[in-house]
């Protein structure tokens, strides 16, 4: 992939994030079962930031001594 390719989805993922916590917050304390799914998919929204975060990271360029 290229670094604007992994720089848009980090984006797209970190908007996805922003959403879902924003549902969570929203979500009223009794739907237990709406929350637990919004946890899940949240989690793995935080998972796929961080793993296009650190492939962005690799991407950069290393600078020469």
């Amino acid at each position: 992939m290229t670094v604007r390719n992994l720089a848009l989805q980090l984006y797209h993922w970190i908007k996805q994030v922003e959403e879902l916590e924003k549902a969570m917050a929203e979500l009223a304390p009794e739907a237990l079962k709406e929350r637990l799914r919004l946890e899940t998919e949240l989690s793995q929204a935080r998972k796929q930031v961080e793993h296009y975060r650190k492939l962005l990271e690799a991407q950069k360029e290393k600078p020469l001594i």
